[in-house]
């Protein structure tokens, strides 16, 4: 008998890549339109905006490409989730379009510039809360019957989703304060760097929260993280949070520019572990598994040739942008 070869596995690791890398470069420029809204003058706005100018759109190839591997090679999983998380995805997108027109138009429309100031600061902050609305609605888990969603429109609204929101918009925003660090001199660095701070400490505060809520919500996330030797196997990924954590907090407070960056991004990939250490096989957490929600492995088969010459597509143009418009920025010189 012929031995089909699985591929589950690699499409878990192309989606979970999709999904990584927009959660980092959407989130900083999402950060930074964060940030934006408090700038004090013009030139601060316009320097600002230069830093993510010629990259920005581009960011959210990964989006597409998460949404379209979610549907076509766990598509049982995307008929549970999207109808789940309906709502906030809808806000979501909303809010990226109008994010979007406003950063065209606050260059063609002087007349109404302050308006789309903050017509973009409000987008990315709406676009940023409604990610995590819908990432806290996935880690509390989704009614399912017969392979369907079996609950109601608002039943993603609940306290440990708006924590999950609020808390991404402080992620977002130690991104976005590391990105303006990297790319800005002056003022605009100094206060990136106040900013910084303090969003740090909101997301250390929501991560330690989340991390006692999770178990406390879910008897299987408990036994994964503190049943022996699973306390022992994992432990590095908390500790390492708390390590990486003091480091940036000092490199926010020091001359260093990478530094703060990286230091966020670091936080990011252990939350993102930390995720996946807790829900793993689920990819509707505590009813569907990878292997339950997967497509056919002939279907998977005929899209993975496709992804494959795709994906060092999108990783060699976005390598590109980011090499091609390296270094800092200045208000007078970029998008106009």
């Amino acid at each position: 008998m012929t031995q089909v070869l699985d591929l589950v596995p690699i499409w878990t690791l192309i989606l979970g890549l999709a999904v990584f890398f927009y959660v980092l470069l959407d989130g900083f420029d999402l950060g930074v339109g964060m940030l934006f809204g408090f700038a004090p003058d013009a030139r601060s706005r316009n320097a600002i905006m230069n830093s993510i100018a010629p990259i920005w759109d581009g960011n959210e190839t990964w989006l597409v490409l998460g949404g379209l591997g979610l549907l076509a090679a766990f598509p049982t999983a995307f008929a549970v989730i999207i109808p789940a998380v309906y709502f906030p995805i809808l806000v979501m997108l909303l809010a990226l379009v109008f994010r979007g027109v406003a950063f065209e138009f606050r260059f063609r429309d002087a007349e109404n510039k302050t308006f789309w100031d903050r017509a973009f600061c409000y987008g990315s902050a709406i676009a940023t809360f409604a990610q995590g609305v819908v990432l806290g609605a996935f880690v509390q888990g989704f009614p399912v019957r017969d392979g369907q969603f079996a609950g109601t429109s608002f039943a993603f609204l609940t306290p440990f989703s708006v924590l999950t929101g609020v808390a991404l918009m402080f992620g977002y925003g130690l991104l976005g304060a590391g990105w303006l660090i990297l790319k800005t001199e002056g003022a605009i660095q100094a206060a990136a760097r106040r900013q910084g701070r303090i969003c740090l400490i909101g997301v250390v505060t929501a991560i330690s929260i989340v991390s006692i809520w999770t178990p406390i919500m879910s008897s299987e996330v408990a036994a994964r993280w503190f049943t022996w030797p699973d306390i022992a196997l994992f432990a590095p990924v908390p500790l390492l949070s708390g390590v990486i954590a003091l480091g940036t907090w000092r490199a926010l407070g020091s001359q260093a520019e990478a530094a703060p960056f990286f230091g966020a991004i670091g936080l990011f990939v252990l939350a993102y572990a930390g995720m996946a250490i807790s829900l793993f096989p689920m990819i509707v957490p505590y009813q569907l598994t990878l292997w339950e929600a997967a497509s056919s492995p002939r279907t998977q088969a005929f899209l993975l040739v496709g992804t494959l010459f795709l994906i060092p597509v999108i990783l060699t143009y976005s390598s590109w942008s980011y090499w091609v418009f390296r270094g800092k920025v200045r208000a007078d010189v970029g998008y106009e």
